[in-house]
């Protein structure tokens, strides 16, 4: 029998990004921060996370799904989402300014959303997609701060870790943004070969 952290450790991993589990003394405690409400777990139930048959930890997880716990499949962003976003990033930039889209962020992508460690693949495909649909884009047009940011917030909205950064050179000056996960950097770091020196690194709900 798998021992109780690695039942909650599986628990964790099915539900919402804006939900969190803790352990209690005769099971588990699920708060979801969004609707601001608890949901409790028997020590059996955790248990059939990991040592349960198949029926049984599908009848938990329509439980979970129903209750608004869990999503019914792992959110995946299609095109015309991404696209979206993009131009509603752009748009919000130029109207009020990037400083300011950036203490949004918060609003976005709030700090109770969880943030686990994204697979590379997962961040590869949203970088091919960003970059995509901002070259075609005749309104985004190519612009690193919006991609930086839809990445950034598509990225946390969907639980998972991600730094946005802005940097700067001194010859010839420039600034740049990009966000980093996985090992990769939507868009590129150091675009056409040119470095830039982070000054300002955002990692969880706007901070």
């Amino acid at each position: 029998m798998a021992d109780h952290t690695e039942a909650l450790v599986a628990v964790r991993r099915f539900l919402s990004p804006s939900c969190r589990v803790v352990q209690m003394s005769g099971g588990a405690l699920i708060a979801d921060f969004r609707r601001a409400r608890f949901l409790g777990m028997t020590t059996a139930d955790v248990q059939k996370f990991v040592d349960g048959s198949a029926e049984e930890r599908a009848e938990l997880a329509i439980a979970l799904v129903r209750s608004g716990c869990a999503p019914a499949h792992r959110k995946e962003y299609a095109d015309a989402e991404i696209r979206l976003w993009l131009r509603g990033v752009r748009l919000l930039i130029r109207t009020v300014g990037f400083g300011r889209v950036l203490r949004f962020l918060s609003l976005a992508a709030p700090d109770y959303v969880r943030a686990e460690a994204p697979g590379t693949e997962d961040v590869a495909r949203l970088k091919r997609a960003v970059q995509s649909l901002a070259h075609t884009s005749w309104f985004v047009n190519d612009d690193c701060k919006a991609e930086a940011v839809t990445a950034f917030v598509l990225l946390r909205r969907s639980g998972l870790q991600a730094v946005l950064h802005v940097g700067m050179r001194e010859h010839p000056f420039a600034l740049h943004a990009w966000t980093s996960a996985a090992g990769l950097c939507i868009p590129d770091a150091d675009p056409r070969g040119h470095a830039f020196a982070p000054i300002l690194s955002i990692d969880r709900g706007g901070r």
